[in-house]
């Protein structure tokens, strides 16, 4: 039995070990699966439209408010494209491909996008995702980077074509995981940073991707929970852990890391488990109130290991897979404080 999966309904960026069919020779730009038309809502994982995944939550008390919403939320999903069946050895998926919708849609739609159906329209397209190992490969450089060229030609195209038949002017939140936040921050750069946009766009929740402090001239991470027109990043790990491995490569103090239980970058402020509103694991109907708790330490996002059902199988030291449902509760609360303080303002 695959735990972590099981456990957090999401599939990550894990140990390549684990995945047993990667892509065959170079990548090939004559190669490559159809671009999605996205005037066809099947290219749309959520789209306030048609039901789906991002329209659930997880108590029956909790709205789903996107019916009468005055904001949307672009989604942009992490990687789903794993090599853990034998026929994912393609650079790209296809966003055709029912086996890979199934696990987008009943892990990250689910367990993410639904997090903002509390404040507004979520869209969440589907793209030509990069093949998980595009992260770990050493030796075929080149065609990692072209493989993750043409997923974020996707995510622009959807972008696009969002803005031109949906937007209306109305703001807009943008939320991203992992491979989605790669491609989410290089959006926003290039369509939105510097533009008349800036100003419609309520905040971006960037999370699971490394963003360094320089990489934005004119768009600031959030210091405040009310913060607008800024963005939000973390990448959460197990706090024993990375406190006993403190040469770690991947710490960092010039990567923005903010704490989700209090909003702000702050290093050293402790956020105690009894300020997580709660997590939302398997199963999806049932909400983990204190799962962990938060510290922002050198770029990353220290967290004591989660207590649900079933946690004593849970042995990873990387939180990634939980970046979000970890703090399921607070993200969804906070969106909602942004988008108030947006129309306040």
């Amino acid at each position: 039995m695959n735990v972590t999966k099981t456990l957090f309904g999401i599939l990550c960026i894990a140990s390549l070990s684990a995945c047993a069919v990667r892509p065959k020779g170079q990548f090939d730009a004559s190669n490559i699966p159809p671009a999605p038309d996205y005037s066809n809502l099947a290219n749309w994982a959520a789209h306030p439209d048609k039901e789906d995944m991002a329209d659930r939550t997880p108590l029956p008390e909790m709205k789903d408010g996107q019916s009468d919403a005055e904001v949307d939320v672009l989604y942009f999903y992490p990687t789903t494209y794993t090599g853990s069946k034998r026929y994912e050895n393609q650079w790209n998926a296809d966003v055709n491909d029912d086996r890979v919708n199934k696990t987008t849609d009943e892990g990250a739609v689910l367990f993410q996008a639904s997090i903002f159906n509390g404040t507004g329209r979520v869209y969440a397209p589907r793209y030509r995702q990069a093949h998980l190992n595009v992260f770990y490969n050493k030796k075929k450089v080149d065609s990692d980077k072209e493989a993750l060229a043409l997923a974020y030609t996707d995510i622009e195209a959807a972008f696009d074509y969002y803005m031109k038949h949906w937007n209306n002017g109305r703001p807009f939140i943008i939320a991203a995981h992992s491979q989605g936040a790669l491609h989410a921050m290089n959006l926003i750069k290039k369509k939105i940073e510097g533009t008349p946009l800036q100003s419609d766009l309520v905040t971006a929740y960037l999370v699971g991707w490394p963003v360094n402090k320089t990489f934005y001239k004119n768009f600031q991470p959030c210091e405040k929970p009310d913060q607008i027109n800024c963005y939000c990043s973390w990448r959460t790990w197990n706090r024993e852990y990375v406190l006993d491995h403190n040469a770690d490569s991947r710490l960092n103090s010039e990567i923005v890391c903010t704490n989700p239980l209090c909003w702000t970058t702050t290093e050293g402020q402790y956020a105690p488990k009894s300020s997580n509103l709660g997590g939302v694991v398997r199963p999806f109907e049932k909400v983990y109130p204190a799962i962990t708790d938060a510290e922002v330490y050198q770029g990353v996002l220290l967290a004591r290991k989660p207590k649900f059902k079933g946690s004593i199988l849970f042995r990873r030291k990387n939180y990634h897979i939980g970046d979000l449902n970890l703090f399921y509760m607070n993200v969804r609360q906070n969106a909602q404080t942004r988008t108030e303080a947006y129309f306040r303002e």
